[in-house]
């Protein structure tokens, strides 16, 4: 099999998408300067095929020996993030980008970027379909994260056309799972927490809005699908199942046996109205669907939170 870099390694999203390259036999070189990620997130991971770098990638990448996939997932991911670290996030999308697309290009690998729904901000057509442009106000407090992600498409198709390489896009919807930080800032955390705690859960706006949650599993078989593909413009990766946050918010209490409450705060600038992906391209192409039903990924979620809340 091939040996792989992943850039954000210890994070989130890129700790499970190790497992799977791992268990699908590839050597894997995981990068991570531990800002947002955590060594926990890969402690659990014993295998001579597994190496960890800690370095921000926004700095010059050296990498000994030969390489066949670079997957770009370093990022500041949740609002409390990007918004506490807006340069960074700018910085990860187009210094970051440019460096592992360069050393993709050194090593003659395939490049994948994690790129994200928020690149459609608060969308005029639903669901979203890949085509669509998006709706982002550039200069919004949102705007940071964003626009980080389209520039690093955009980079990341320049580098297709002009210097021939093989280069890959998805864009994550709404992903949960084990190993979200508990003061992520995301509404699944949030929610999560509040409801273990007892404490009121906080719902913006009127709780009208919509979002579409895909497990982490699920997430990362479209992506492994994807790096395994011909396709080599962007693919949505996330569920069509779609619920208002008020209706999660109630789900949430229920699953978790909590007495909370709900109560109601002020809808933060440039929140978008709906998050749905358009599944056709992923379906058509990967042939990939969702497995994990949504009762059941937050059951699993619940149960490894129960354990981080004090």
């Amino acid at each position: 099999m091939g040996r792989a870099v992943v850039t954000g390694a210890a994070g989130f999203l890129g700790s499970h998408l190790c497992d799977r390259l791992l268990a699908e036999g590839h050597e894997v070189v995981g990068i991570d300067n531990l800002v947002t990620g955590s060594i926990s997130n890969i402690d659990h991971i014993r295998s001579e095929k597994f190496t960890f770098i800690k370095q921000d990638v926004t700095d010059y990448l050296f990498i000994r020996g030969g390489v066949d996939f670079v997957l770009h997932f370093a990022s500041p991911a949740s609002p409390v993030d990007y918004l506490a670290l807006p340069i960074q996030t700018l910085k990860v999308g187009a210094l970051g980008s440019h460096k592992t697309l360069g050393l993709a290009r050194e090593k003659g690998a395939r490049h994948l970027l994690a790129s994200t729904s928020e690149v459609y901000g608060d969308p005029e057509i639903h669901p979203q379909p890949e085509t669509y442009w998006g709706n982002v106000n550039p200069i919004g407090p949102r705007g940071v994260y964003d626009e980080a992600k389209r520039f690093a498409e955009a980079m990341s198709m320049a580098y297709q056309r002009y210097h021939k390489m093989e280069t890959r896009i998805v864009r994550i919807f709404n992903t949960y799972g084990p190993r979200m930080r508990l003061e992520d800032g995301r509404v699944v955390p949030n929610f999560i927490g509040q409801a273990l705690r007892g404490e009121p859960i906080t719902v913006y706006g009127e709780g009208s809005q919509t979002r579409s949650f895909c497990f982490v599993t699920d997430l990362v078989d479209g992506i492994y699908r994807l790096l395994m593909s011909k396709e080599t413009e962007p693919v949505n990766i996330g569920t069509e199942f779609e619920l208002s946050i008020l209706e999660f918010a109630r789900l949430i209490i229920r699953l978790s046996d909590s007495s909370s409450e709900i109560v109601y705060k002020e809808l933060p600038v440039d929140d978008p109205k709906t998050r749905r992906p358009d599944n056709t391209k992923a379906k058509t192409k990967l042939g990939w669907e969702p497995q994990v039903e949504l009762e059941e990924g937050l059951a699993r979620t619940i149960n490894f939170f129960r354990e981080k809340v004090k």
